[in-house]
């Protein structure tokens, strides 16, 4: 479920840079760069976190907090400045991933006798990259649907000529690429650009919504079906499964 969320998430929020708050390519990757450098800073003091606290602690509470960057996505409107609208939620969720993968990883390996961690490293990659995937087709559909709702009623209170909403309506697929049409006004193109973006933002909020939903929903999983117990094989915490949970 954290996977999930984090890899539908990342799929969509360069579009937004891109396409609706005007970054360039080059701007919208360097918009993530706290995301990567609070991972890459973090990830040997998170992976210790096991061998203090357990397994537990900190696989509900890094997900927790990613919970929150997700919420705080939804704050973000069109336009305005990179550091007042997505400053924060790139920090915060990179501050909860930290917290979460290298202790997962750790959690995950040493669940297992040694000789099987491959094994368990590769399941675990494989739900990891299987999640991604599943996420970006679910949450394809659900921007697709709402950024198609917002968009059909803001075209039919503005009273457009029916040509140009059926130009519009055939394009939705495109989401924030749709190709404005050319024979308007340019009042009437701003307007059209404008239930557009506010479109996609709406789209994109349902789909953050979901995915602080999914983080949270894993943390009570974690709280709810792993502990940790000390073992003499291994220095770290071996996690323990609930059987039902398998």
């Amino acid at each position: 479920m954290l996977y999930a969320a984090l890899g539908g998430t990342l799929f969509f929020l360069p579009l937004n840079l891109i396409q609706v708050q005007r970054y360039s390519p080059t701007s919208a990757g360097a918009a993530l760069l706290p995301f990567i450098l609070i991972m890459s800073l973090l990830s040997r003091w998170s992976g210790g976190l096991v061998a203090r606290y357990g397994p537990k602690l900190p696989v509900v509470v890094g997900p927790v907090i990613t919970a929150v960057g997700y919420l705080l996505f939804l704050m973000p409107r069109i336009g305005g400045n990179y550091w007042t609208n997505f400053f924060l939620p790139v920090v915060v969720l990179g501050l909860g991933i930290a917290i979460t993968v290298a202790p997962l990883t750790t959690t995950v390996m040493s669940s297992i006798e040694q000789n099987r961690a491959g094994i368990a490293s590769g399941v675990n990659n494989a739900v990891a990259r299987t999640a991604s995937l599943i996420a970006i087709a679910v949450f394809g559909v659900v921007m697709l649907h709402v950024f198609k709702t917002r968009l059909d009623h803001t075209l039919t209170t503005a009273n457009l000529p029916a040509s140009v909403a059926q130009s519009l309506q055939s394009q939705s697929i495109k989401l924030a690429a749709i190709d404005i049409p050319k024979n308007v006004n340019p009042a009437t193109q701003q307007l059209i650009r404008g239930a557009v973006d506010a479109s996609f933002v709406s789209g994109f909020r349902w789909v953050t919504a979901i995915a602080a939903a999914l983080a949270a929903a894993s943390a009570l999983t974690t709280l709810f079906w792993i502990w940790g117990t000390p073992t003499s094989r291994s220095p770290l915490n071996t996690v323990v499964v609930r059987p039902n949970s398998i």
